[in-house]
């Protein structure tokens, strides 16, 4: 392995491309740190540790994970790449219902560029809206004292800001957004790898260490049993060890596996010469997917317990206000068997959904007829239609049921070994999907080039 990455900086060109991959990466981090001059980081600290155990920091935690960004500190880059995420999949939604976006999509690079304009004024928009309510939510619904002193004396000591101030707080938060965006870019067409995913691989990462040295600092090397006073004894230590090396073998399989479907050319003959009548085959991934259910049903399944619990307060004391808000508190807990039970469902039905536009067999079907390909068995056109969906369905069951799998890991974790949820979350659900995820499409793109130039894989023995 050591020689393989030797070989990787003596090729030029694959050298420039991760020094300035880990560069950008780098400025990345930096960033994250720099905190907005408007805020007191002392009391923007306690005032996150005050949310951390409520359904509202539970929400940022888990937005933080996925989206690379920083929201229970008020930092330039707190936003993340959350709403150019947003807004690519608002616009690959609308894609599918939307016709003028849909023959966009079938015009090739001339479309694609205009789709990434739209996604970077769409962008913007979401900035200004998501900074503007991040801000008046932390001023709101923090202390007076988040304020740094040299901005209250600015207001008169009054603990608000002036417009001025605001707007320049939310430019600052929208700058620093737009500038991540950038940044992914960057990384797309002169580093190496997916920009988007590498920041949000580098932003699970960073945190992983606090969450290990949290789990090390209340952990002991005496057999405290599996449940005793909250420490982290010698066999839970092994215990999570095992799980860990379990679900990451899981992770590797699945997002290794595919179903492979037979294709076979049409045979052509010119002149003395035969061409075509190739025998190839039509990868299906298993997982197609990817963690984008799981973002979508942990960000959905947030706005439930809010609405429930402030309809049954508003119905007042009666028999059906208690039910609401008991079904309000159950969706708030993601220990209860209900939001368990609802946050499966949910992916499955993401799972499904999501295949559904990224994935269409009529037009697989199509592209094969068209160039002459088919699948042995089945006639080109509609039969083929039919098989390609009926293959799908059953891989993306398989591959729901494992992402479901993965999710409810850091629930199980937290309830039978009494570890942080944010620990188990790290070291055993989706931080760690994303994070293999995204590393292995890394070492394919490396891979690509080592090929290229008559090298093995980093993979290949």
């Amino acid at each position: 392995m050591l020689e393989k990455l030797r070989i990787i900086f003596t090729i030029p060109d694959l050298r420039q491309k991760v020094l300035l991959t880990i560069a950008l990466l780098a400025v990345y981090r930096i960033g994250w740190q720099i905190p907005l001059p408007i805020i007191d980081q002392a009391q923007i600290s306690e005032f996150a540790k005050s949310m951390a155990s409520g359904s509202m920091g539970q929400f940022l935690e888990k937005v933080s994970v996925f989206s690379a960004s920083q929201l229970t500190q008020a930092t330039i880059f707190g936003l993340g790449i959350m709403p150019y995420i947003s807004a690519s999949i608002i616009l690959q939604l609308l894609g599918t219902v939307y016709k003028p976006l849909e023959d966009l999509k079938k015009e090739g690079e001339a479309g694609r560029k205009k789709i990434t304009e739209y996604t970077r004024y769409l962008t913007l928009v979401l900035c200004l809206l998501q900074s503007a309510l991040y801000l008046k939510f932390m001023l709101m619904r923090g202390d007076p004292d988040l304020i740094s002193e040299t901005f209250q004396a600015s207001s008169g000591g009054e603990g608000t800001l002036p417009w001025i101030w605001q707007m320049n707080a939310v430019l600052i938060m929208t700058g620093g957004s737009i500038f991540l965006m950038w940044l992914g870019e960057q990384i797309d067409e002169y580093g190496i790898g997916n920009g988007i995913s590498l920041l949000i691989m580098a932003g699970i990462v960073a945190q992983m260490p606090g969450a290990l040295f949290g789990l090390i600092g209340n952990a002991t090397m005496r057999l405290e049993g599996l449940n005793y006073g909250g420490k982290v004894g010698l066999e839970k230590i092994i215990l999570l060890i095992i799980i860990f090396v379990t679900v990451v073998a899981g992770v590797v399989f699945i997002t290794l596996a595919q179903r492979r479907i037979p294709t076979q050319s049409a045979k052509h003959v010119r002149g003395r010469k035969v061409y075509g009548g190739s025998r190839q085959y039509m990868p299906l991934r298993i997982n197609q997917a990817g963690v984008m259910p799981i973002i979508f049903a942990q960000s959905l399944l947030m706005l439930p317990p809010v609405a429930l619990s402030a309809l049954g307060g508003s119905m007042g004391t009666g028999s059906v206000s208690r039910f609401i808000t008991n079904i309000g508190n159950a969706l708030g807990d993601y220990t209860s068997m209900l939001y368990v039970l609802v946050y499966v469902a949910m992916i499955y039905f993401f799972c499904y959904f999501w295949t559904a536009i990224t994935f269409n067999p009529k037009e697989i079907s199509d592209n094969l007829k068209d160039s002459g390909t088919f699948i042995p068995g089945y006639r080109p056109g509609r039969r083929t239609e039919d098989y390609l969906e009926k293959v799908l369905e059953r891989i993306t069951y398989v591959g729901a049921g494992f992402l479901s799998l993965i999710a409810i890991v850091p629930t199980i974790i937290t309830q039978t070994l009494s570890v942080d949820y944010m620990v188990a979350s790290f070291y055993g659900g989706t931080g760690l999907l994303i994070a293999v995820s995204v590393a292995f499409d890394l070492v394919q793109k490396i891979d690509s080039h080592l090929v290229m130039r008559n090298f093995s894989g980093l993979l290949e023995e």
